[in-house]
């Protein structure tokens, strides 16, 4: 009869472990002891030799004092697209550093509901978002993880200004005096959060393929012979390999999305370390999609791009039953700030968003319609059809007119496509 092995004595867990809960009688469970979030002392900014609130200048690229011209260096050291990303672990996001590590009030938009750090002596009470005035502010969380790079404002006031006044000019069906509006004294430099992605994906494809081929036959009823085109479908399959480095995704819900997408390219080679010296004086926004979220709108991006570049590999425009698997590998992520200005104004009761790249300068955003000039335009771009249509087929009736009646349908539906064209281009300015 086999005997039991006696109890072990003083046995303790591995270091770094400790016993958890367990949902079997008898079975004792260990579990690595979750590491605590490193919250650095928050740092508040004042300057050395008068006490005022101090700012990043994005001229000098150096914290500064605008009422005695001290100078601060910031100790941030220039990575580019070699910034480190880290790995899809538990223990990544446990051993993260949380807050932005400077003394920051939080602003809640009751509106709109969007929630960003702001300066600890800002005044401002106006939400960037939706231009409303009904706002909380309170201490910020530490929570949210810290983000590790961001991309320094470059753009300064005056050309912020001139770029947002040009872009406010153009186009004949907005106000006239859109360009003087006061959006432009309502933007706000906002460091907006974005997770960055890269993967490997192996994607393997199957398809049915069409390849055209030439046949001649013979017609008996003509006696000719004619050639046409018949399609032989054979079943294929084949394997793309795909890098995709450095996906931005936003962070954010309360930007829209169609105009951020005109305000890329960020250059990502001017991507430096984090330091809390950066918010000097500057708004940040919190993120409210998560790492999770974000990375699973990331994968369906990479999976679009992974479908393309397969049916890249086919050698023929016909293609159906298409299928794909996509297997991801060495899936990694950052979290960094990129620079943003953002503006919102009502017009008529409506609220619209601009947004400038902080980085390049580059103006992105919604422009009011005065849709009487829209209307009047397309009146006279229908007209001379019209007109010249009904005098044919006034002339109809004394048995001429058909020259005239095809003009004018003709004109009818050139000035109807380019009527068309026009309205759908003031409807695009007032969504993005």
């Amino acid at each position: 009869m086999a005997q039991q092995s006696p109890p072990i004595q003083n046995w303790q867990s591995p270091q770094g472990f400790r016993q958890v809960d367990s949902s079997l009688a008898g079975i004792s469970v260990y579990a690595p002891i979750p590491v605590s979030a490193e919250t650095d002392a928050p740092k508040s900014f004042t300057c050395p030799n008068c006490g005022a609130a101090t700012r990043f200048d994005a001229a000098a690229g150096e914290v500064a004092c605008e009422h005695c011209g001290y100078i601060a260096h910031i100790q941030a050291k220039q990575v580019g697209r070699q910034a480190e990303s880290f790995e899809f672990t538990l223990a990544t996001l446990s051993q993260a550093e949380q807050g932005y590590g400077v003394t920051r009030r939080q602003l809640h938009c009751k509106s709109c509901g969007a929630e960003f750090a702001i300066a600890e002596t800002a005044l401002t009470a106006t939400c960037p978002f939706c231009s409303s005035n009904e706002v909380d502010i309170s201490a910020a969380p530490v929570e949210q993880l810290r983000p590790r790079f961001l991309i320094p404002f470059k753009i300064q006031a005056a050309t912020l200004r001139a770029n947002t006044s040009a872009w406010l000019g153009k186009g004949w069906f907005h106000p006239s005096d859109l360009a003087q509006s006061t959006v432009i004294d309502r933007f706000m430099g906002v460091y907006m959060p974005f997770w960055t992605f890269s993967a490997h994906i192996a994607s393997s494809w199957k398809a049915e393929v069409g390849y055209e081929r030439t046949v001649r036959s013979y017609n008996a009823s003509t006696k000719t012979w004619e050639s046409h085109t018949v399609i032989d479908w054979r079943w294929e399959n084949g394997q793309v390999g795909l890098n995709i480095s450095d996906l931005l995704m936003c962070g954010s819900t309360f930007l829209n999305r169609l105009i951020l997408d005109k305000l890329h390219p960020f250059n990502l080679n001017e991507l430096v370390t984090y330091a809390p010296d950066f918010l000097a004086g500057w708004q940040a926004h919190a993120y409210n999609i998560t790492l999770p979220a974000a990375w699973e709108q990331g994968k369906d991006n990479m999976r679009e791009r992974a479908k393309k570049a397969c049916y890249g590999d086919i050698r023929s425009a016909h293609v159906r039953n298409f299928s794909m698997s996509a297997d991801f590998a060495d899936e990694s992520w950052r979290y960094v700030l990129l620079p943003i200005y953002v503006a919102a104004y009502k017009f008529e009761e409506k609220v619209f968003q601009v947004m400038v790249n902080g980085q390049t300068g580059g103006v992105a955003g919604q422009k009011p319609v005065a849709w009487w000039k829209v209307w009047l335009a397309i009146a006279l771009l229908m007209a001379p059809g019209a007109l010249i249509g009904l005098i044919g087929l006034l002339l109809l009736l004394v048995g001429v007119g058909a020259i005239a009646v095809a003009i004018g349908f003709v004109l009818m539906i050139v000035g109807g496509i380019i009527s068309y064209n026009i309205y759908r281009q003031a409807v695009a300015s007032e969504a993005a």
